[in-house]
């Protein structure tokens, strides 16, 4: 049968969206999830993704959630194919470009197999789709995810997350972040660690923050003994007085923690872009990463970015010079590079966020 052209002329009656991780990107995948149910009311959705992701997401109304658990191996393979027994989705939005998700790919049966680009596509993503979201130049990649029901024929409007944060996520927060003063999260460390920012900044901001602004500074993060590690260096570095809460938040506690914070500061990382979904003010840390592409999709004019000249120390040209040579993904994993980012340059920047925003 041939592939539907596009845009549809009338709504699918099922689609299926394959996006199993990270916490970040399922922030970005989020508002095109919304923008199907909104303009599609009627449209069956079908969610493939992550065990842990799942615990952000899964309690959203209107959407069947299939769990895929990496840690499973082959087994997780076996599950969802098990899952999906009998079926067959008009859509399957391919949205994650990796191996790992192209081969759970080949247990959903959909007549239409959309993908990202060619041009941006990684991992031969495309020998698991026949159709792709149409060509952008250099998106962000929360624009490029809403390309893809935007090529269905789904008008783009202002982004809605509209994550739900249960009773008692929200009494945690409230317990943690009364409201006498104004927050700053401080969320340090990001699952790569050539991301992560310096202990010795992260403290002066605190102290700044406390000091200059009478803030309480909460630290947060995930349970890894790194990240524990990494929180109490920055306890002993900083001389004002420190909440430590790293690991000792799931993901609804953190994001209603996120949702009551007066401004937020992260590198390229899922808390940064969860901040976002809540509607928090977010100030992030790039040197290592393209701001353009994946900053903060609200708050771009609020990143500290030393990208540009990271890119130059190792190519021996700025972005501009390079223009196509450079791929609009390329990372700088070199040794010092986020130490290009000073503490002043920071303090500046939360200066700024409070003068600028309610």
């Amino acid at each position: 049968m041939p592939t539907p052209r596009l845009p549809l002329r009338a709504p699918p009656d099922s689609v299926c969206i394959l996006r199993l991780s990270a916490v970040g990107d399922i922030c970005h995948t989020l508002p095109a999830v919304r923008a199907l149910q909104d303009h599609w009311p009627d449209t069956r959705l079908t969610w493939v993704i992550g065990r842990v992701e799942h615990g952000l997401v899964g309690d959203i109304p209107g959407i069947e959630f299939i769990t895929f658990d990496k840690s499973q191996g082959w087994r997780a393979y076996r599950a969802l194919r098990r899952a999906l027994r009998a079926r067959r989705f008009d859509v399957l939005l391919h949205m994650q470009m990796s191996l790992r998700a192209s081969l759970a790919s080949l247990t959903i049966p959909a007549r239409l197999r959309m993908g990202f680009p060619r041009r941006y596509a990684k991992d031969m993503q495309w020998l698991f789709t026949n159709c792709t979201a149409r060509e952008q130049e250099n998106p962000h990649v929360m624009d490029s995810l809403m390309n893809f029901v935007a090529t269905l024929g789904v008008p783009a409007g202002p982004p809605r997350w509209d994550i739900p944060l249960p009773a008692p996520a929200r009494e945690f927060a409230a317990a943690h972040l009364p409201g006498d003063r104004p927050a700053l999260v401080i969320s340090p460390c990001s699952s790569m660690a050539y991301r992560n920012w310096t202990v010795a900044g992260y403290a002066a901001v605190a102290d700044h923050a406390v000091e200059n602004h009478g803030m309480q500074v909460i630290l947060c993060g995930g349970p890894s003994a790194f990240e524990a590690d990494f929180a109490a260096a920055i306890q002993t570095a900083a001389r004002a007085p420190l909440d430590n809460l790293v690991g000792q938040t799931d993901l609804k506690q953190l994001a209603a923690l996120l949702a009551r914070a007066r401004v937020v500061l992260a590198p390229d990382s899922g808390p940064a872009h969860l901040a976002t979904a809540v509607g928090t003010p977010v100030i992030g840390l790039y040197a290592a990463t393209n701001p353009e592409r994946a900053g903060p999709w609200r708050d771009r004019h609020h990143v500290v970015s030393r990208y540009a000249e990271a890119i130059q120390a190792r190519y021996g040209k700025m972005p501009a010079q390079l223009g196509p040579r450079l791929p609009w993904g390329t990372r700088v994993r070199d040794a010092g590079t986020m130490a290009r980012i000073t503490p002043e340059e920071v303090c500046a920047m939360l200066d700024r966020v409070l003068a600028e925003t309610p």
